[in-house]
């Protein structure tokens, strides 16, 4: 029987377009995803958000709201860019069974999204070995 090779970790990024302009540009809700979204994907937070508002340095990046929680896990950050109606996230942890289906329904809804490109990566297959 061969043995069943596994990775470190999965790597979930999201780019969500077509976003509510207040919303991406919600100071509160943007702690309160990052603070209330560990609970709901049944992770651990090891300390409270950390979230700021960027302010514009290019024509490409016109500020948002940029912010991040440390997980027993690993991570979870989001970037917002209001003018562009554009959100970039990650989720990152060293368990294998992220539900996806939940954090994408989860950061659609919030920031009323209509369109999201995603990537899906399996981090560390050497990690193992």
């Amino acid at each position: 029987m061969e043995e069943q090779k596994m990775n470190f970790g999965v790597h979930l990024t999201i780019d969500g377009y077509g976003g509510d302009k207040e919303k991406l540009n919600n100071f509160e809700l943007v702690y309160k995803i990052l603070n209330n979204l560990p609970e709901e994907i049944e992770m651990h937070k090891l300390m409270p958000p950390y979230v700021v508002i960027a302010p514009a340095i290019t024509e490409k990046d016109q500020g948002g709201i940029s912010g991040f929680v440390m997980i027993a896990e690993s991570h979870i950050s989001i970037h917002t860019f209001p003018e562009k109606e554009f959100v970039s996230a990650d989720v990152y942890t060293c368990r294998n069974d992220m539900n996806k289906e939940k954090i994408l329904n989860y950061f659609k809804e919030a920031f009323s999204l209509k369109e999201l490109e995603t990537n899906f990566i399996e981090r560390g297959k050497n990690f193992f070995v």
